[in-house]
């Protein structure tokens, strides 16, 4: 390696166009997945107070965002849907008539390219909030999983192009894979949330998917914050199980173990750029502290940079008015 003066770092930063000619990490609208969320009624787009520029979508307005995705090139959407009433089996997250498999029909109707991912998960339609089944006060693995794989199915029927799994029941991506398999959907990949951990980044996405849990937290199945090891073997079980995409969630505060992720296991690896990632630079932004552009850019390259093949986050729509501009 040549030393200074000789080799002189600098000279490559010294403008723009060779600044791009090395850059090593290119955030593209290429990885980019935008979350929405829908809610029965009709016209209606109510903006989520601690989410600025997001909002909960009635069937007939999220079609109409889906085109504005669609129309700026974004690949994909993932959704999230509030009930119209909830129940302690969170019934409606399984019923062929329920808001997300409404969702998911008018979309590829109207839009048939946009990828379509639903997550799976009961805890937006639950009375009490939690994951899954509840006995004795904490929830059941197993009983859980076959209300999961019921609701996978309906996702499927309803024209679901990824099934996404985020309730970190043990087991549940490989009782999901089965189902699908057996009921003609063995050409619907499974993006699981794999490492999803406890985290205190989801209090934004709380209000908007209305699924606080009613007593206690999810400790007891999400992640202990301070793990990795345990990350990567949440991760192996899951591909074993036959997870085709593997999720890390959060992103910002967990780039070492995306970066573990990527590089041990060298398959496709999505990061969950969360509601409370997003509110923050929002919030700091709408003060005059920070510039939002450069910092939300800079957060996602990091994302990216640490391994991360694709992204979800709430800033996708920015994100292309930023690189188009």
């Amino acid at each position: 390696m040549h030393t200074f003066p000789t080799y002189r770092p600098r000279r490559l930063r010294s403008n723009e166009n060779l600044r791009r000619l090395v850059r090593e990490t290119a955030l593209s609208i290429d990885d980019l997945i935008y979350p929405m969320f829908v809610v029965h009624g009709h016209n209606t787009a109510i903006e989520i107070s601690a989410m600025p520029g997001c909002y909960q979508y009635s069937v007939d307005t999220l079609v109409t965002a889906a085109k504005e995705l669609a129309a700026l090139k974004i690949p994909g959407t993932i959704l999230f849907g509030i009930p119209a009433s909830k129940d302690p089996l969170g019934t409606e997250a399984y019923a062929d008539d329920g808001i997300i498999q409404q969702a998911v029909r008018a979309i590829k109707d109207a839009v048939p390219d946009l990828l379509v991912m639903t997550d799976v998960c009961l805890c937006e339609y639950t009375d009490h909030g939690h994951c899954g089944v509840i006995e004795d006060g904490d929830v059941q693995n197993d009983p859980t999983l076959e209300l999961l794989v019921k609701e996978s199915l309906s996702h499927a029927r309803a024209g679901a192009d990824v099934i996404a799994p985020s309730d970190m029941m043990d087991g549940r991506v490989g009782a999901i894979r089965e189902a699908l398999d057996e009921n003609g959907y063995e050409n619907i990949p499974i993006m699981a949330y794999s490492a999803k951990y406890a985290s205190a980044f989801y209090g934004p996405f709380r209000e908007a998917a209305e699924s606080a849990p009613q007593f206690g937290d999810r400790r007891s199945y999400q992640m202990d914050p301070p793990n990795v090891e345990e990350a990567l073997r949440e991760v192996a079980l899951d591909i074993e199980e036959g997870a085709d995409i593997l999720m890390v969630k959060p992103a910002l505060a967990y780039l070492d173990v995306i970066q573990r992720v990527k590089t041990e296991f060298q398959v496709p690896v999505a990061a969950y750029n969360v509601s409370g990632e997003y509110a923050m630079v929002k919030a700091a932004a709408q003060n005059g502290w920070i510039n939002e552009e450069r910092v939300a850019l800079e957060l996602l390259t990091s994302i990216k940079r640490a391994g991360a093949d694709m992204i979800l986050t709430y800033f996708a729509k920015s994100v292309v008015e930023w690189i188009n501009d």
